[in-house]
């Protein structure tokens, strides 16, 4: 936790997309981080969030691809 977005952004890379193997926007980082936290903080209303979807489309949900997982370390 001591290095900023913009010490660690340098290391991030882009695995796939147009902007295969570049660094991510130092803003594009911080809105993955911000959609984590949110996540991490309202467990239970995103398991509800899940579980109203599927009942309205009758399957199963897939896990939401975020902009953290998207991004890789060199």
């Amino acid at each position: 936790m001591g290095e900023s977005v913009e010490q660690i952004q340098p290391d991030l890379i882009i695995p796939t997309g147009k902007r295969k193997g570049q660094n991510p926007f130092v803003a594009s980082i911080y809105r993955a981080l911000a959609e984590h936290a949110k996540r991490e903080a309202y467990p239970a209303a995103v398991a509800q969030a899940h579980a109203d979807f599927a009942a309205l489309t009758g399957g199963e949900v897939p896990e939401p691809g975020t902009e953290d997982k998207a991004l890789t370390t060199r």
